[in-house]
């Protein structure tokens, strides 16, 4: 495995733990399972080094995730839009569904994995995609149009609170904090960190 094996400097391992909600063992975890993802007798750089969306989809934790794709496109800082990751990228991305990240930060990856259109606002569009999700989206499984429309609706009247046929970040929060149960079954399906 050649040069695959390069380590966190002392230094850096310092700042990322003052960076991320992530011990110092979650870290070495997290460099681990980085490292490998990438081909072998690959060298870690971290200031180049990228992984692949469909490598980061071999993680346990991402494979049957109905939004692998957009975690990966949300926590990605790619020019290309590509849904790679570097190692940072990664850490944020461990670091923002621990165990130790707060609600706030947790609220807010969540609602920009499901701000599908990247627009700041959950929309009509954006709920029915995001039911579909949950759901999955088969015929077998796909709510009817008149189902799918109440249930939208049904969102929009307990979250819009300024009825402009949204949500922004503050609603879907202000929900959030007002519905415990529901947060940590939505949460769970970010747990990443082990």
């Amino acid at each position: 495995m050649g040069g695959k094996q390069s380590q966190i400097s002392k230094e850096d391992l310092s700042e990322y733990q003052e960076l991320t909600f992530l011990t110092k063992q979650e870290i070495l975890h997290a460099h681990r399972k980085f490292t490998e993802l990438l081909p072998k007798d690959h060298t870690v750089d971290f200031s180049s080094t990228r992984v692949g969306m469909d490598r980061i989809f071999d993680l346990p934790e991402l494979k049957a995730n109905p939004f692998r794709d957009r975690i990966c496109l949300v926590f990605s800082t790619s020019n290309n839009h590509d849904g790679s990751m570097s190692f940072e990228d990664f850490l944020d991305m461990l670091s923002a569904f621990s165990e130790s990240a707060t609600l706030e930060v947790k609220s807010h990856y969540a609602f920009r994995i499901f701000d599908f259109d990247d627009d700041g606002t959950l929309d009509r569009r954006d709920l029915e995609t995001l039911v579909n999700c949950l759901t999955g989206d088969t015929p077998d499984t796909r709510l009817e149009e008149s189902e799918m429309s109440q249930l939208i609706q049904n969102i929009l009247e307990e979250s819009d609170i300024d009825k402009d046929g949204t949500v922004n970040l503050s609603e879907f929060q202000h929900v959030i904090s007002r519905s415990p149960d529901f947060v940590s079954g939505l949460l769970s399906m970010f747990k990443l960190v082990s």
